[in-house]
């Protein structure tokens, strides 16, 4: 097996700074590869650091002196770590992340030089911007964009071979201004519900000054053996299975989750810990998921903007760092048919600078106003915008995840609990409600085991965005995603359903109620309007599919149906009137989505004619010549037996199935090339979701009846058992 030989137990490496690191204690080395804290400390004034965190907390423009001086402070301190070249690291609309690399060093004569880092490469460069997806923003020739720092979120080296190099946190837009990545957007939404939470926050208290939104992001993962993954082209261009039968024992006996870990994969996941922790990223949980070779970690909750880029940091790490064990990271939604899927758990909530949790229900959560103030208006905004939501997580990858296996939904609904029903229920009702919510007052009592802590709420697992306890936590995301799609569209519904509770809040204030009356009453009739998007039960069932249309809310299960909420006048307006997306942006990016969404499954339908023409076919023959051999050997020795019998049954069963996946790959094929010469990408995505798609099932049914009949020694494909059971 590899070791990891980037990942040293001890360094004596002086340009690396690691010679005292115990990696048997985390806070000796967590954060050591990222300029912030103790780091940024050493090489700039406390004057600049308090300028600094004052910019990166209210979005002002940094001086041209004041970012020559961090310029300088990061540069030695980079060149000390030994890093030789910066990059803007971004999030463009399609991949991970994105950079390009420059050296500190410029010559100054033939054979001399010197390192440079100025204010001006700190703050903004001017990449290619050609090659990227824009949605028809600007043409192909106009090839400048901009990226520009994020001074929120601190610089880090990241080490890669025998290199090092000082990524810098970036937003990318064209050289017009329009967004062309995800970060953009998603700091326009974060600053706008900040602001609005704050003034909703001093109908309560005036000395709140700031609303931080904070967040903590699950992230789900398969781990295959490296070797075998490479022999499926299916796996290394798709991300996912296009063929393969169920094993005889999969995840059934619901022995894999929490269960103790393998040791190459818990050889991987120390070493993804630790590069991860240098950096900054607060890992906390690591498990085994549900399924077979399905894994989970988690991190501590950060603000909004840090933990997003943390967890595509994190995505990059895992499959760079998996490789080096011999395995390969799967982050592709739904790698393996029958098995559950992954998915990001984005866990959410509003912090005070005051440090009070907006979403924490106190004891009494009747009595807490400012509470049911958060907790109603975020319903709300879920019940007037759920289908916005939904398109939000909307890929070809994830709509075969919704619904099934452990994953929500497609239907956006708000799970709160029995408990918090009650109380909105009695709130809506003006009872009077003396139940205490406190944990300590409720327990589990079993014998010789200390009293258990009960909280308010369940977790339901098949909720798409369900209340847990102190945050709401949106299920829905896809394992691959860039969690700030939908983020983006969380925090700009809730942050615009609050601007309408003030205003109506004001309007009742100023007509002669005071100012509690007023909230109470504007309260209440959101409860009223609201409460349709509420539901405690399996959202799994067919049950609650017939009740979400009688309450009329919306199941929306593919990713081109659903991409239409963004371009609808509801839609636009919420984004438009608050400053996040322009309509041109808005249609653009839009318009990408269902590019990329049509690409994927263009490449998938490619990857599975291939399969089944060089893979499925040939041995599927080869075998059913032997087999028709043999028939012939049995007819000429006279034998009339069963056992020629099924000779015979087995012989056309493998020809018709041949036959099948021959025609169905035709048909697909056929389908593929007129969606092809669709011009709109909307049109070609529905082409490709309604008249290609379908048949990949078609097609996937054959060929796994084929693998199942078909000689172990001749099938060229590694099968599911080899798959999901790592040695």
């Amino acid at each position: 097996m590899a070791k990891n030989k980037s990942i040293p137990e001890h360094s004596s490496d002086p340009k690396t700074n690691t010679q005292n690191i115990n990696y048997n204690q985390i806070s000796s080395y967590f954060g050591m590869n990222v300029f912030a804290g103790k780091n940024a400390k050493k090489y700039l004034s406390s004057q600049v650091i308090k300028e600094l965190e004052k910019v990166a907390r209210s979005g002002e423009h940094l001086s041209r002196k004041m970012a020559d001086e961090i310029a300088e402070g990061m540069k030695k301190w980079a060149m000390s770590r030994g890093v030789t070249h910066y990059t803007h690291w971004f999030h463009p609309l399609r991949g991970t992340t994105a950079e390009k690399h420059d050296a500190f060093f410029e010559p100054t004569g033939f054979d001399s030089g010197i390192e440079v880092f100025s204010g001006k490469s700190l703050v903004q460069q001017e990449p290619d911007a050609s090659s990227f997806p824009n949605g028809g923003m600007r043409n192909t020739f106009e090839a400048r964009g901009y990226s520009a720092w994020d001074p929120s979120s601190p610089a880090f080296i990241i080490e890669k071979a025998s290199g090092k190099t000082l990524c810098i946190p970036t937003v990318f837009v064209s050289y017009t201004g329009q967004a062309l990545d995800y970060k953009t957007p998603m700091l326009r939404s974060a600053k706008f519900l900040q602001d609005t939470a704050t003034q909703v926050c001093n109908l309560f208290d005036k000395k709140v000054k700031h609303t931080n939104i904070s967040l903590g992001i699950e992230q789900e993962y398969f781990v295959v053996d490296y070797k075998l993954y490479r022999k499926r082209q299916d796996l290394m261009l798709a991300g996912r299975t296009l063929l393969g039968h169920a094993p005889a024992k999969g995840q059934q006996l619901e022995d894999h989750y929490f269960g103790s870990i393998p040791e190459r994969v818990f050889e991987f996941m120390t070493a993804l810990e630790k590069e991860a922790l240098k950096l900054g990223i607060p890992l906390k949980t690591r498990h085994n998921e549900v399924a077979p070779c399905q894994y989970e970690c988690a991190p501590m909750f950060e603000t909004i903007n840090l933990a997003i880029d943390h967890n595509s940091l994190l995505m990059d790490l895992m499959e760079s760092i998996s490789e080096k064990y011999n395995l390969k990271v799967l982050l592709h939604e739904k790698p393996f048919k029958g098995v559950n899927g992954s998915g990001k758990h984005n866990n959410w909530s509003l912090i005070t600078d005051t440090g009070v949790n907006l979403l924490s229900p106190g004891s009494t959560p009747i009595e807490n106003l400012q509470f049911l103030t958060f907790f109603i208006n975020t319903i709300k905004a879920i019940h007037d915008h759920g289908s916005l939501l939904r398109a939000s997580i909307g890929t070809a990858s994830n709509d075969h995840r919704l619904g099934a296996n452990e994953a929500p939904p497609a239907i956006m609904s708000v799970f709160i609990g029995s408990f918090l029903s009650k109380i909105l229920d009695d709130f809506e009702k003006e009872k009077s409600n003396k139940t205490k919510g406190s944990a300590d007052e409720k327990t589990l009592n079993i014998p010789h085991i200390p009293p258990i802590l009960q909280d308010n709420t369940d977790r339901n697992r098949t909720s798409p965005f369900a209340f847990t306890g102190n945050k709401f936590e949106l299920r829905a995301v896809g394992s691959s995603d860039n969690c700030s799609s939908s983020m983006v569209v969380l925090n700009t519904i809730v942050g615009n359903q609050l601007k309408e509770f003030l205003k109506e809040v004001n309007t009742l204030h100023k007509s002669g109620n005071s100012k509690e009356k007023a909230i109470q009453q504007v309260l209440r009739s959101y409860i009223k309007k609201s409460s349709k998007v509420i539901f405690e039960g399996n959202g799994y069932s067919q049950e609650w599919e017939k009740e979400a249309k009688k309450r009329g809310l919306e199941n929306v299960k593919t990713t081109p149906h659903a991409l239409t909420k963004y371009l609808d006048a509801k839609s636009k307006k919420v984004f438009i009137d608050n400053g996040i997306l322009s309509d041109e942006e808005i249609e653009a990016r839009t318009d990408i989505r269902y590019e990329s969404y049509a690409l994927k499954l263009q490449i998938e339908g490619r990857v599975l004619a291939d399969m089944v023409k060089t893979n499925i076919i040939p041995p599927a023959i080869e075998f059913h010549t032997r087999v028709l051999e043999n028939l012939k050997l049995q007819k000429d020795l006279g034998i009339k037996s069963s056992q020629y019998t099924l000779t015979l049954e087995l012989a056309n069963k493998i020809g018709y199935y041949i036959q099948q996946v021959q025609h169905f790959t035709k048909l697909m094929v056929d389908e593929r090339k007129k969606a092809n010469l669709i011009e709109s990408h909307a049109e070609k995505a529905l082409a490709y979701c309604e008249n290609v798609l379908p048949l990949f099932d078609n097609i996937r049914y054959q060929a796994d009846k084929l693998e199942r009949l078909v000689d172990d020694n001749l099938w060229q494909i590694p099968k599911y058992r080899e798959l999901l059971f790592i040695k």
